[in-house]
């Protein structure tokens, strides 16, 4: 995966506020070999901007190295049309070509659809204005919502809805429509971002919209109108091939914690009430809470399946220190990526020694509690064992939260805000 070389968390959201003069949203046209339909796509949404967008803009036409007349058309348009530029790569893919305009775009909010302008574009208004008060950071146009009006083939239908479908079996992807054409992001946002993204081609839409979930970020979504071009020349086997491999990918990295997705990271809400530290009162306790009582909760499933598999072939004490010990390390590396927010293989090791020690303790309380039932019940039943293993580890359970989150994980205590200022402070 590609190095991070951004800077800190992100800020606070806010709205922008227009620079006069200066682009307040930057739409980038990808095309290749795209002379038919290049100057009437380019006509139509800029009379469409100019007519309902009520700040400057910009259209920026990206030539992924064309081999027709491509380049001259839209030299003819940049030179025509007031508030639209031309720009020239020499290696094909829309995602290269979407990272090299929004990298050195100066236009706060930064979007691009296709050439073939299968959505209506009084989605773009509503598309762009969540980035432009602040509300968002990415912005889709999605065609699965029930209120979206969709005219297409029954096989596009299929492969749109069995992708997304994958998405979210694989990739516990909660967007709707990762391959609608039609998106836009916060440019502070990009600058942050785009560095994680390694696709060039056209998972890269899907990528930047994983990690930026992954990464806590607000994703808006729009429904939209929107008609299939017939003439589209998307090739549809190589580019789910290519997919798929962008999926495997993608996911191998976040299983293993390789992305620094915590840098991308904003403060807990931008409400100035979010903001507001009340006295005597952690804000980040009730969510730590609810994470550890989930992860408890899989994780003493976890410990009672594998004590009542292992009972039959040993003694209780085996089987209790066993089933103990492979649940507590299931049990600190969930709790350290889903209760405390600790990603990245940073002091994992440190981490699950310090669980252990927990574990310890936890191992202490339970066998103490079948040595003490041993000794009033020479031959106790099974569902006596589980339900005295069951008492011993909720007493187990509450110190284990307050030394992971006092001793193990000290570094995560409090807000997300307080966590992000400490961050832009190193």
């Amino acid at each position: 995966m590609p190095t991070d070389t951004s800077p800190g968390a992100l800020p606070a959201r806010a709205p922008l506020a227009p620079v006069p003069g200066e682009p307040v949203l930057d739409v980038v046209i990808p095309v290749f070999n795209e002379e038919k339909d290049l100057g009437p796509c380019v006509r139509r949404l800029h009379e469409h901007l100019t007519r309902t967008f009520p700040y400057p803009f910009r259209i920026t036409v990206a030539d992924n190295a064309s081999t027709d007349r491509t380049p001259e058309v839209a030299a003819g348009l940049a030179a025509a049309l007031d508030g639209v530029r031309s720009t020239r790569l020499e290696e094909k893919g829309r995602g290269r070509a979407l990272r090299t305009v929004w990298s050195g775009s100066d236009a706060p909010v930064l979007a691009y659809m296709d050439v073939d302008l299968s959505t209506d574009l009084n989605a773009l208004l509503p598309l762009v204005a969540p980035l432009i008060s602040g509300h968002s950071d990415l912005a889709i146009g999605t065609r699965l919502a029930r209120s979206s009006r969709v005219v297409r083939g029954a096989k596009r239908e299929f492969v749109s809805r069995a992708y997304n479908l994958l998405l979210r079996s694989s990739l516990a992807a909660r967007f709707s429509d990762a391959q609608c054409g039609f998106k836009a992001i916060r440019r502070e946002v990009a600058e942050r971002l785009l560095p994680l993204v390694e696709d060039t081609g056209w998972f890269f839409d899907t990528e930047l919209l994983v990690l930026a979930e992954r990464a806590g970020l607000r994703i808006h979504e729009v429904p939209v109108d929107w008609v299939d071009d017939p003439d589209s020349t998307v090739h549809i086997v190589r580019t789910a091939t290519e997919d798929l491999k962008g999926v495997w990918r993608v996911g191998r990295a976040l299983a293993v914690g390789a992305l620094p997705l915590d840098r991308l990271a904003r403060p807990f809400g931008d409400d100035p009430r979010d903001r507001t530290a009340v006295p005597g009162v952690d804000g980040g306790l009730a969510r730590q809470l609810i994470g550890f009582c989930t992860v408890g909760v899989l994780s003493t499933l976890l410990y009672l399946a594998l004590y009542s598999a292992l009972r039959s072939g040993s003694g209780p004490q085996l089987a209790n220190g066993t089933a103990l010990l492979l649940s507590a390390v299931a049990n600190t590396a969930a709790n350290r990526r889903l209760t405390f927010g600790v990603r990245g293989r940073e002091r994992a090791v440190r981490h699950q020694a310090q669980g252990l020690v927990v574990f310890g303790i936890g191992l202490a309380l339970t066998s103490g509690s079948l040595a003490a039932l041993a000794a009033a019940t020479p031959h106790p039943a099974h569902a006596t064992e589980l339900a005295v293993l069951i008492t011993a580890n909720l007493a187990a359970t509450v110190l284990r939260f307050l030394l992971l989150r006092a001793w193990v994980f000290p570094e995560r205590r409090g807000t997300h805000a307080r966590t992000s200022t400490s961050k832009e402070g190193r």
